[in-house]
């Protein structure tokens, strides 16, 4: 799997929870962070040159585009390029989101480049046509969790700013929408109210990497322990010392990939 920086992550705990016999290699390119102001045509480049290494040259099974933007810009172009399975994020988070919600008002947060480019607008009408969508960009938050920080007074003020227009629209349920944001979840929280329910894709993700799997008859044989490898484009020593405090012990030790 792989995402622009930290975000993806919060993917990978939930696949390394749910399916611990499986070997996961996380590919962070943090040497091109953040995707979110990027064009998506220049986000599907750097995705198609990211499962290039992934697919073909580390020979993964399956494939998790565990970016928002990243899958918005390139999720149907690298289905039909690559063999294996390709999963995404927007799908299994629409669907929790439609899930959650008891209201049918709902929100959604994410980049400028997801939410310009409709992919949650269009996922979550296909859910339901009963849905009150708000889709808010909010630039910034990404460089936030990128820099490890969660719950300071500026990241506070911006988001109580970037999510007035969904608390205006009295929703019930926003669906994080960059696998960034769960990072920051308590100040999201504080923002929005606790009768707020907060929906992440990951675990619904995860959960979609085990039906794929299974309907494949891909899955690692039961009782052995999967092995966990961390490649990033940036610093190392940061991406170790960030992914560790995100993650968790299995993020041990991370390996340096430099575009040829």
């Amino acid at each position: 799997m792989f995402d622009s920086g930290f975000g993806g992550l919060t993917v990978a705990r939930a696949v390394i929870d749910l399916l611990p016999a499986e070997d996961l290699v996380y590919l962070g390119d943090t040497g091109r962070y953040p995707y979110g102001p990027r064009d998506l045509d220049e986000v599907a480049r750097f995705a198609h040159q990211i499962a290039e290494e992934l697919v073909h040259r580390r020979g993964v099974k399956l494939l998790v585009v565990a970016c928002n933007t990243a899958a918005a810009a390139a999720l149907e172009s690298l289905r039909d390029r690559f063999e294996v399975p390709v999963i995404g994020v927007i799908e299994p988070g629409a669907r929790a989101l439609a899930s959650a919600t008891v209201t049918g008002r709902v929100g959604v947060i994410g980049t400028v480049g997801t939410i310009n480019s409709g992919a949650y607008q269009r996922a979550v009408a296909a859910e339901s046509d009963d849905l009150e969508l708000v889709a808010l960009a909010c630039p910034g938050l990404v460089e936030f969790v990128e820099r490890g920080e969660f719950a300071t007074e500026q990241v506070h003020v911006l988001t109580e700013r970037l999510l007035a227009p969904a608390r205006d629209a009295k929703v019930d349920t926003l669906l994080l929408g960059c696998t960034h944001y769960p990072y920051l979840a308590r100040t999201i929280n504080d923002v929005m109210g606790r009768d707020v329910v907060l929906v992440s894709s990951a675990d619904e993700t995860a959960f979609e990497v085990r039906r794929v799997l299974a309907d494949a008859g891909r899955e690692a044989p039961e009782g052995r322990r999967g092995e966990a490898t961390f490649v990033t484009t940036g610093d190392v020593n940061w991406f170790e010392e960030l992914g560790r405090r995100l993650l968790g012990p299995e993020l041990d030790r991370a390996e340096r990939l430099r575009w040829g």
